[in-house]
C-alpha cells in the first residue's frame, strides 16, 4: 500500500511540473486573429497581451465605426484561438491522470 501512494505521488509531481511548463509555454506564445479578409491583424500571447495590431492602409480611409469593428473582431478572434490551443494542450496533460472524460480541473 506505501508503495502505491509514494507512486501516486510521484505521479502528481511529474504532472504538476508538466503543467507549469506547459503553461509557461502557453503563456509566451503567440497568435494571430484576423479580421475583414485579413485586413486587420491582431498578435496575442498566451496572456492575452495585445502584441501588434495591423491595420491595412486601404482602411485608413474608412468608417471609424466600421475600422473599431474590425479591430475588435480581431483580438476575439485572436483571444478564442489562445482559448482554444490553452484548452487542446492542457486537456491531453488532465488525460494522463486518468480523469473521466468531461471532467475538468480547476484551470
Amino acid at each position: 500500500m506505501k508503495g502505491g501512494i509514494g507512486n501516486l505521488l510521484q505521479q502528481a509531481q511529474r504532472m504538476q511540473a508538466e503543467l507549469q511548463r506547459a503553461q509557461e509555454e502557453l503563456a509566451n506564445m503567440e497568435v494571430e486573429g484576423a479580421s475583414g479578409g485579413g485586413m486587420v491583424k491582431v498578435q496575442m500571447t498566451g496572456r492575452h497581451d495585445v502584441r501588434r495590431v495591423c491595420i491595412d492602409p486601404s482602411l485608413l480611409g474608412e468608417d471609424k465605426e466600421m475600422l473599431e469593428d474590425l479591430i475588435a473582431a480581431a483580438v476575439n478572434d485572436a483571444s478564442r484561438r489562445v482559448e482554444q490551443i490553452s484548452k487542446d494542450r492542457l486537456s491531453g496533460l488532465a488525460g494522463g491522470l486518468g480523469l473521466p472524460a468531461g471532467m475538468k480541473l480547476p484551470f
